[in-house]
């Protein structure tokens, strides 16, 4: 199935349903993450990301906060994120969860606190191939927003593959792109 297809079954499901709906995004750097989650918040689900939050609260990377704080101001920015999404579903509202999720530890996690809060998960995994994610890398790195705050060189991308966990047999949904 493609993205647009998978899209609007998810909105449709959710139209339907009286239990909120929380989308999981999973994929490496430059997979399409973000691009697919704004597009289910146009179509209002509350999007959360721990990029933005890093930005909002913390400024920017390497300029108004030392390299070496980014982890702390991720954990804490996930931990802040954690009790939103907690309080979304119990206020009935559809949210997208714009995060890596690149351990099958964390997936695993979270979908227990989202059906222990009261709302139902929908796994996406957006599979790239690593030529285009470079790619897209190369394009993004030109940019310098919440989303692209910091370049990921090729030593950090092969990082991050080799690190991902790739789910399989975990309910989810593969794009593959």
């Amino acid at each position: 199935m493609d993205e647009k297809s998978i899209l609007d079954k998810l909105i449709d499901q959710t139209r339907k349903k009286l239990t909120p709906m929380v989308v999981m995004m999973c994929g490496v750097a430059g997979s399409g993450k973000t691009t697919f989650a704004q597009q289910l918040e146009k179509e209002g689900f509350v999007r959360l990301s721990i990029d933005e939050e890093i930005w909002t609260t913390n400024g920017r990377y390497g300029i108004d906060f030392s390299v070496e704080m980014y982890e702390k101001y991720k954990e804490d920015a996930e931990a802040k994120l954690r009790d939103q999404l907690v309080s979304l579903i119990q206020n009935k509202q559809n949210v997208v969860v714009d995060f890596s999720f690149w351990q099958r530890s964390k997936r695993q996690e979270y979908k227990q606190l989202i059906e222990y809060s009261g709302g139902e998960w929908i796994l996406i995994y957006l599979k790239v191939h690593p030529n285009d994610l470079r790619e897209r890398l190369k394009i993004r790195s030109k940019r310098f927003d919440a989303n692209a705050a910091f370049t990921i060189t090729d030593e950090i991308l092969t990082s991050f593959l080799n690190g991902f966990e790739v789910p399989v047999g975990e309910g989810e949904i593969l794009i593959e792109q």
